[in-house]
């Protein structure tokens, strides 16, 4: 079925329970063959942690299929397993790792504004203010740049000021009809996780250094009013407290 054709999600959520196991050692993943270059410099993928069914990831891929030589946005680290995945199905692939950027550029303003001390400055430290300084130098894309977008659970460790405005400039950079994969976490993460694509259903979950603590834990309420612009959010709730959540714009 086409893609314009699968866009007809309907509101609501539905659950579904999954399962994880041990991963064995990733093989080496291999260069991309086919399809356009992908933008940003890929992880090296030597980490293991355990797999999960993604049944967002399916119903991700489910709406994209069809529409060919689409365009990607991956807020997490450059994985060549990610990468390779989408390359090899014709999506250029551009990937940004918002969390680490976020967590540099806080640590060097905190540190900026502590030596200037200055009034100015230290109104420069309100998170509407520290927000948009932010993403004048992060997200910069033209509008209408992608079809899809991988939101993974960025949302849960930036205030939540920054989520807001955040959702905005990520809205606009997406065509309409594009598909959006988030994750939220159903009570505080007991660690931090990074993900790759493995295959079409399955993604792997990497135990990580913390970048930043865990800010907010988002109600179905929030998350619905976060991504209002959006015509259609589908829910999947797992047992490891992780809710993948589809939207399309």
């Amino acid at each position: 079925m086409g893609f314009l054709n699968k866009l007809g999600l309907s509101m609501g959520s539905s659950t579904t329970r999954e399962n994880t196991r041990t991963l064995p050692e990733e093989r080496k993943a291999a260069g991309g063959k086919h399809g356009p270059p992908a933008v940003g410099s890929s992880r090296n993928p030597e980490m293991q942690g355990t797999s999960r069914v993604s049944n967002g990831l399916k119903e991700f891929l489910w709406n994209l299929d069809g529409l060919g030589r689409g365009t990607l946005l991956d807020l997490g680290p450059a994985w060549q397993t990610t990468l390779n995945f989408f390359i090899e199905r014709g999506f250029r692939v551009s990937s940004e790792d918002i969390l680490r950027g976020w967590a540099d550029f806080y640590a060097e303003d905190e540190a900026r504004i502590g030596a200037e001390k200055t009034v100015e400055n230290y109104e420069e430290r309100l998170p509407e203010v520290r927000a948009k300084r932010f993403l004048e130098k992060n997200l910069q894309y033209n509008p209408g740049s992608f079809d899809a977008l991988l939101l993974w659970d960025v949302l849960d460790y930036v205030d939540a000021t920054l989520a807001k405005i955040m959702v905005v400039q990520l809205t606009e950079l997406l065509r309409p009809g594009a598909v959006v994969l988030a994750m939220f976490h159903s009570k505080k993460p007991e660690g931090f996780q990074r993900y790759r694509v493995a295959d079409t259903t399955t993604l792997q979950v990497l135990s990580a250094k913390p970048l930043l603590p865990a800010q907010k834990i988002y109600q179905n309420r929030e998350i619905q009013e976060l991504f209002g612009r959006y015509r259609s959010m589908k829910s999947f709730v797992a047992r490891d407290q992780l809710r993948e959540t589809l939207f399309i714009k």
